[in-house]
């Protein structure tokens, strides 16, 4: 079962490209839910969200739509987050799990994350109170060993592979599970403007081609026959090009397997 969506749905800029011009705000996510079968939110990143902000989303969404959580900054950047705050998020997201339609929570971790003992510890400290579906998106080199995958994998921790620039630094495009579901992450390839940009949506302008594609669909079957469930994200989200990446794939995937795929149409 391969799922695949984008993060982020309430763009401005997707009107036109993906939304039509006239479409209100407030029909947004009921415009998207009849064209996609999942879907990435971050605005719990940002803000610890309320159980009624969820409750509101699966009233829009019209029970169509599974949903990936992004876990508050206090729990991944800041990690200030203790009991009571999990205990906090996990009451917010408790509709989305009564329901049936929380298909993952994804902890993005910085750069400065290393993998360290307590740096471990701290993952195992969330796993302990947050529970799972439980996704990881590391960002620093060490966290690619064969013996974290194992050791997330005897968590129960999702791996969050990624594509993004092939910046020094930055981690490669590797397809690893370590728990169901897998996890899969287009952040664009945009090198130029990564890390030098005047507005923040310049790092994710960026327009995939089919054959970038068509290099992770057998790497996203691969996944699928290891752990039976892949959540795949476009976040090049500018002026709707995450629409575009998850309709191509969607298509290529389609290719090699007809049921392999989502068939929502775009």
């Amino acid at each position: 079962m391969i799922k695949i969506g984008t993060s982020g749905f309430n763009y401005d800029d997707w009107r036109d490209f993906f939304y039509p011009n006239d479409l209100s705000k407030e029909q947004f996510l009921s415009y998207y839910s009849d064209r996609f079968d999942v879907l990435e939110l971050d605005f719990s990143y940002y803000q610890m969200p309320t159980a009624n902000q969820f409750d509101s989303i699966l009233k829009q969404s019209d029970g169509k739509l599974e949903f990936s959580v992004k876990a508050h900054k206090s729990m991944t950047h800041e990690r200030t987050a203790g009991r009571a705050d999990i205990a906090q998020f996990q009451d917010a997201i408790a509709p989305l799990r009564d329901a049936g339609k929380l298909g993952a929570v994804l902890a993005q971790f910085p750069s400065s994350f290393a993998q360290t003992t307590e740096n471990r510890a701290y993952i195992k400290h969330l796993v302990d109170n947050l529970g799972s579906p439980l996704i990881v998106e590391l960002r620093h080199m060490n966290w690619t060993t064969d013996p974290i995958i194992n050791w997330l994998a005897k968590l129960g921790v999702g791996y969050c592979c990624v594509d993004e620039p092939q910046i020094k630094g930055l981690m490669p495009p590797v397809a690893r599970a370590a728990a169901q579901p897998a996890y899969v992450r287009f952040h664009g390839r945009n090198a130029t403007k990564w890390y030098r940009h005047n507005q923040p949506h310049e790092r994710f302008d960026y327009r995939y081609n089919p054959r970038e594609l068509q290099g992770w669909a057998q790497k996203i079957k691969l996944l699928e026959s290891e752990v039976g469930k892949v959540m795949v994200f476009f976040n090049n989200h500018f002026q709707a090009k995450a629409v575009e990446g998850a309709k191509m794939l969607k298509v290529i995937l389609r290719s090699l397997n007809p049921d392999s795929a989502t068939q929502k149409p775009v």
